[in-house]
């Protein structure tokens, strides 16, 4: 049996949608667990916890979604990646663990609660800079043997690699510090109006070296962002980064609440695209195609109809979870 071009490109589609809205969503409760330090004992720390309480846990519904349907649609890219990724994909793992456990505990063990703040940041910063090392090894090439990984166990960690890993941290927290700003009042959102211009700035830096260093990782690269005509859309792209920036500082400078956030997304999407844009026909770049990788159509027609039920499911409780849990978190109450 042999696989469909149009149904591969949906699926393509849909888990790179997956990817995105894991990114974007867990990204901020990320964020705030990077950030977490920075905030005051007590009372800073409490809203900050309660700004995400009641969705953080929803949110990874996406990352189960976007792997899931990896291993399933695109079985061989899953065989070839998992592989050539595992220590960064178990560093994430437990450091999400790490994360979800001293969430609850910090609560239930408030004798303790020095040392689950501590996992809670240890666990957030871990599974942020693993997401960006695996996003790095990704972007420059995997070797690829036969239908299997032919590199060996560290090929994974590079300048780059880290170099992304570090910019999805820098990314995170300011993701982390726009939702408090959205979702807080008082001394905790002043100080995250503050930390939001310094992650700001390293996102920014960020951006702009990943930029710089993806075209000379490898030819196809170079040729789809430096040469004509292909140009013309790359030229497009740090207009738009640079209109977007400017508008967020002007959303600082103007103690803007939700506006921040909303930038910030508009970042992320552009350098999603731009994600897309360099990978594309490719699933492993350079190796792999959409094509190549599919499952058989049947199978991808199969797990469609039932993407197509869950898919509109999941949104409409994501949306109606942070519908009930709208407006401040305050001082007082919250989710625990």
């Amino acid at each position: 049996m042999t696989a469909d071009p149009t149904l591969a490109l949906i699926w393509a589609f849909l888990i790179a949608f997956a990817v995105f809205m894991y990114v974007v969503m867990d990204g901020f409760d990320l964020g705030i667990g990077i950030l977490f330090p920075a905030f005051g004992v007590g009372s800073e720390r409490d809203q900050a916890m309660n700004a995400i309480a009641p969705v953080w846990d929803g949110n990874e519904t996406w990352l189960v979604l976007g792997g899931g349907g990896l291993m399933a649609a695109f079985p061989l890219a899953f065989a070839v990646l998992m592989p050539a990724m595992y220590p960064p994909i178990i560093a994430m793992l437990l450091g999400l663990v790490f994360r979800g456990v001293a969430f609850e505990f910090r609560w239930r063990d408030p004798r303790h609660r020095a040392f689950w703040d501590f996992a809670f940041t240890a666990g957030s910063v871990t599974a942020a800079l693993a997401q960006g090392i695996v996003l790095g090894a990704l972007l420059q090439g995997v070797k690829v043997t036969g239908r299997g990984y032919g590199g060996g166990w560290l090929d994974w960690l590079t300048p780059f690699s880290l170099l992304t890993g570090i910019g999805v941290v820098a990314g995170y927290a300011l993701l982390g510090s726009c939702w408090l700003i959205f979702k807080t009042d008082g001394a905790t959102q002043g100080r995250a109006f503050r930390l939001a211009r310094i992650a700001g700035v390293a996102t920014a830096l960020a951006v702009t070296a990943v930029s710089a260093a993806t075209p000379f990782l490898e030819q196809r690269y170079y040729e789809r962002w430096l040469t004509f005509p292909s140009i013309l859309f790359a030229g497009s792209v740090p207009v738009l980064v640079a209109a977007l920036s400017i508008g967020f500082w002007w959303a600082l400078l103007n103690k803007k609440e939700l506006m921040p956030f909303l930038l910030t997304l508009g970042l992320y999407l552009l350098c999603f695209a731009g994600l897309g844009a360099s990978m594309y026909p490719d699933i492993v770049p350079g190796a792999v195609s959409i094509v190549q990788a599919a499952s058989p159509a049947k199978s991808q027609t199969f797990m469609l109809i039932g993407a197509g039920l869950m898919i509109p499911i999941i949104l409409a409780y994501t949306a109606w979870s942070y519908w009930v849990f709208r407006g401040k978190v305050g001082d007082a109450g919250g989710y625990h």
